[in-house]
């Protein structure tokens, strides 16, 4: 058994899968989010769709980082990540723009006080004043916030996300078939639209990347951060405090704590641009978030083979974590984004175009992989050492 698995999680969530399999799958099954009729318009050229995600445990690491730190910053990232952890997702069925978020938070009162919920609902509208710059269009609506501390032992931050969108400017995956190339955009690096570098961590995975790398001080410390169930050996096993200082090429020294809680990074301003100018270019789209590179055999439209041979060289932070649990390939890329979150399915006639358009808002890309024939699915990474995982 995984340490992941050990830890009460699951990269693949075969759980949930299994309790949601009967629901209606939507108009559209291939899809990267469900779609549904245009029940709010009841127009049939048009759809609805809503979308619910959050932080996840990545809120757990900021209250860590700002009790040690006194830092407020950090909770406007997580106010970012469970944005983008919605927006992201939708931006891989089309849609762009005019969307209405609702946020939900959940906090132990004893332990956050209102400073901390200012810093994340004024964090919200910072990142919408600033994707509104991009033509990107959120308003926000409000939401929930309350006090559960029987429920939450620190505090959840999520978000609902809805949009009505027309039928013809739908990416349903459909289109996806042999022959394509992917396309893979950075993680990781420092966009035009970002204030710092950004480790590319996301938010999934962060239950593996706080225990892995963390010292066993933030238990003893902090036992309002992990589940007290849980055995001993897999909470909290790694070398480092969050402060530590970690040196990345090319950028300023920064420090562990902020390598984990870099702000998931969004492609909505990129998506904008490619959806309005490249629309026709696009075969399908995939959010490399929970499931990492494997993400895409979910949404694949027929039993192709996925192989991809020229992925990213994983960025500092993976290969931080990966030396600090000793976890083989195979894992590192379910867990983790491992370098890419955005991935568009093209010709490759059409990749140079999206491939520039990246690079006008400092996003690296490149062909990471291919679409083959097959009579099953499935996905071949080449791994950093030469090795080939297979799923």
């Amino acid at each position: 058994m995984s340490l992941y698995s050990k830890r009460g999680v699951s990269a693949q969530k075969e759980e949930v899968h299994k309790a949601t399999e009967k629901l209606d799958q939507g108009l559209y099954p291939h899809a990267f989010c469900k779609i549904y009729p245009d029940y709010l318009g009841n127009d049939a050229d048009w759809v609805n769709l809503m979308h619910a995600d959050g932080a996840g445990t990545k809120s757990i690491l900021a209250y860590l980082y700002w009790k040690q730190t006194g830092n407020l910053e950090v909770w406007k990232g997580i106010a970012q990540d469970a944005i983008v952890m919605n927006i992201d997702d939708l931006l891989c069925v089309g849609i762009h723009d005019n969307l209405l978020f609702s946020s939900t938070i959940d906090r132990n009162k004893g332990l956050i006080p209102g400073e901390v919920l200012e810093a994340i609902i004024s964090g919200t509208q910072e990142f919408f004043d600033q994707m509104k710059t991009y033509g990107v269009n959120i308003h926000y609506l409000g939401g929930e916030t309350a006090d559960v501390g029987d429920v939450v032992r620190s505090i959840a931050v999520n978000g609902t996300m809805t949009a009505r969108w027309p039928k013809n400017k739908l990416v349903t995956n459909d289109l996806i078939q042999a022959g394509d190339v992917i396309v893979g955009f950075s993680s990781a690096g420092q966009a035009n639209y970002e204030t710092a570098y950004n480790s590319g961590i996301g938010s999934n995975g962060l239950t593996s990347a706080r225990h892995d790398a963390l010292h066993k001080d933030y238990a003893r410390n902090f036992p309002e951060s992990f589940d007290t169930n849980l055995n001993d050996e897999v909470v909290y096993i790694g070398p480092h405090r969050l402060t530590d200082s970690i040196e990345v090429p090319g950028f300023p020294t920064t420090d562990i704590g902020h390598l984990l809680l870099s702000p998931t990074r969004t492609y909505a301003p990129l998506m904008k641009v490619l959806l309005d100018e490249h629309f026709s270019d696009i075969h399908g789209l995939v959010h490399c978030s929970g499931g990492g590179q494997t993400k895409c055999m979910k949404y694949l439209p027929a039993p192709f083979k996925i192989i991809k041979d020229n992925l990213f060289a994983p960025p500092v932070v993976f290969d931080l974590l990966k030396a600090a649990s000793g976890s083989d390939w195979r894992e590192m890329y379910q867990v983790f984004n491992m370098g890419h979150r955005l991935e568009v399915f093209t010709s490759e006639k059409a990749a140079d175009q999206l491939l520039a358009a990246g690079a006008a808002l400092g996003l690296e890309g490149k062909i990471v992989g291919r679409v083959e024939a097959s009579e099953k699915k499935e996905l071949v990474l080449h791994s950093p050492d030469g090795s080939i995982v297979t799923y």
